[in-house]
Formats: C-alpha cells, sequence, structure tokens
C-alpha cells in the first residue's frame, strides 16, 4: 500500500456539484501498540472514507517522519501539525510500553485537508493547575470551493477527574474558534476533537453554549450527533475493541464534531453523522478510539 505511487491531488479529482463537505475526527492513538501495521489500517480507512478535512489527535511525529504528512502524502492532501510544548507525560507513557525512541518524538494534533490552508494558527490551553500536559487547538482555514472553512481540532486532558481543567480549556477554546465567524463569507465554523468528555458533561454544555451559557455571548456549537438515530449511542470509546477493554471503563462518546449555526440556507448544516473504523482493518485495530464522520452541506 505505502509502496504505491502517490494519487493525484485530492482537490483535483471530479467532486460532484451537490457533494457535501465531509468531515471527521479521529484520536489515532499516538505510538502505542503495533503502529506501523495500525498506521497502515488509518491509512486504508481513510482511503475507503473520503473525507475532505480530517483533525487529528495523538499524532506522531520524530526526526525523520510526521503521521499526518505520511497520510497525507499518500492521499493526496494537505497537512497542518501542531505538536505539543509538553510531551513528557506522553514519553513517559511509551517509555513504559519498552518503546526506546520514546524520548525523541513529538505528540500532537494535526489537520488533513483536500483543499489548501488559507492561515493556521495553534492555542495552547491551560493545565488548570495540574501537570500541563502540552494541549494545544490548531486551527486553520480551509480554501473550500464555494467559500474558507474554519476548521479547528483540539484534545483536552484526558482524567475523567478532571473536568474542572477540561472546562478551564474550553474558556479559552470556544473563543479561539468563535473569533473564525464571517458570516456570509465563511462556513460556521467546525470544531473537533477528543474532549474526553461526554456530552452531558460541563466542559461540553458550556462549549455548546446552548444548555449551558457560553464563554462567547450568542455564539452556539451544536453537536453534529443529534442528528443521527436517538436510539444510536455513538460510543466512540468502545469496550468491543480490545484497547478499550482492558482499560476497564465503560463505553463513551467522547469524541465530537461541533458545527457553528447554519444560516437559513443551510451551507454548513449537517446533512448525514456516523461512525466509521468501528472494526478491524484485516484483524488490525486501527486506534483505540472509533472515528466520527460529518457530511455537512455545501
Amino acid at each position: 500500500m505505502s509502496s504505491a505511487p502517490p494519487p493525484p491531488p485530492a482537490d483535483r479529482r471530479p467532486r460532484a456539484a451537490d457533494a457535501p463537505l465531509r468531515i471527521m475526527t479521529w484520536n489515532v492513538w499516538w505510538r502505542f501498540g503495533d503502529w506501523r501495521a495500525r498506521r497502515e489500517a488509518i491509512l486504508a480507512v481513510l482511503q475507503d472514507e473520503q473525507p475532505d478535512v480530517v483533525g487529528l489527535q495523538e499524532v506522531w511525529a520524530d526526526d525523520d517522519e510526521n503521521l499526518a504528512e505520511w497520510l497525507a502524502e499518500r492521499l493526496g492532501m494537505h497537512a497542518a501539525w501542531s505538536p505539543s510544548p509538553a510531551p513528557e507525560r506522553w514519553r513517559r507513557r511509551l517509555a513504559r510500553h519498552g518503546d526506546p525512541s520514546a524520548d525523541s518524538l513529538q505528540f500532537g494534533n494535526a489537520v488533513i485537508s483536500r483543499w489548501p490552508f488559507l492561515s493556521t494558527d495553534v492555542l495552547e490551553l491551560p493545565a488548570g493547575g495540574h501537570e500541563d500536559e502540552g494541549r494545544t487547538a490548531l486551527q486553520v482555514l480551509v480554501d473550500a470551493p464555494r467559500r474558507p472553512l474554519p476548521f479547528t481540532t483540539t484534545h483536552l486532558n484526558s482524567s475523567p477527574a478532571e473536568s474542572a481543567v477540561r472546562v478551564a480549556q474550553v474558556r479559552e477554546l470556544v473563543p479561539f474558534v468563535a473569533r473564525t465567524r464571517v458570516k456570509g463569507e465563511h462556513y460556521p465554523p467546525v470544531l473537533t476533537g477528543d474532549f474526553n468528555a461526554v456530552a452531558e458533561s460541563d466542559e461540553l454544555r458550556l462549549c455548546q453554549g446552548y444548555l449551558t451559557a457560553g464563554p462567547v455571548p450568542g455564539f452556539v456549537l451544536v453537536d453534529s450527533w443529534r442528528f443521527a438515530d436517538p436510539a444510536h449511542p455513538g460510543v466512540t470509546w468502545d469496550r468491543r475493541n480490545p484497547f478499550v477493554a482492558r482499560i476497564h471503563q465503560p463505553d463513551a462518546r467522547i469524541d465530537h464534531v461541533l458545527v457553528g449555526l447554519a444560516p437559513f440556507t443551510g451551507e454548513g448544516s449537517v446533512r448525514d453523522v456516523r461512525r466509521v473504523a468501528v472494526d478491524p482493518v484485516d484483524g488490525v485495530w486501527a486506534s483505540d478510539h472509533t472515528a466520527v464522520l460529518v457530511d455537512l452541506e455545501p
């Protein structure tokens, strides 16, 4: 798979006029497990689903290679990368798994896109009085065909006991997203990521701004999963996955795609939403998280 010649750039491939904007978020589990086999499985999922813009969390990089750039090259896409300013906690975890390269590896967020970026920016998130995990948000403005798409991806603190830290992070994250609003010129902003929090949590309610007053008056982000079948739990931390089962925590929906309120004309509103990467690829679980894929009206 990786030895095949690279495909033509994704922005030059034929595209139907009414094709949706296909958005995806996925935590790709850094360099844990058999990362070489998992890397191929991640690539296979992306080739099958053909998303236009993907927010990736737990992306690894070393002196020779960056996972997001490796994927983008093989998919004919563009890549933006935001390394963590404090990856020490992650390096300690990997060292405990016996990886001799742990001390030289970077950890961070990335975006890969069918279309180029008009701008990129990074926000460092607060540690909230706990060990600084180097959490960031990566923001890009995608040069989509009809209008620019403001797109942000993030990864909040992971401990179930650190809701207060995530609340503090959301209080800085939402203004960072809200500033990209340009009514009539841009699509509504999209915020994706592994929030390490369920939809009912204080941090997600605060982030969305319609069940709890948000940090930016008048700014609302809609949970795309509200457009799914109400009977489907949409779990992205799924005990069917053996990497999750061994943690002994309950199933949870902690990976989210949030979208700004669409205009009455509908551009950027949710057409469809579903989970992907819910099963192994040729016997290989691509990650410990499933991904969320959302089709937006163009």
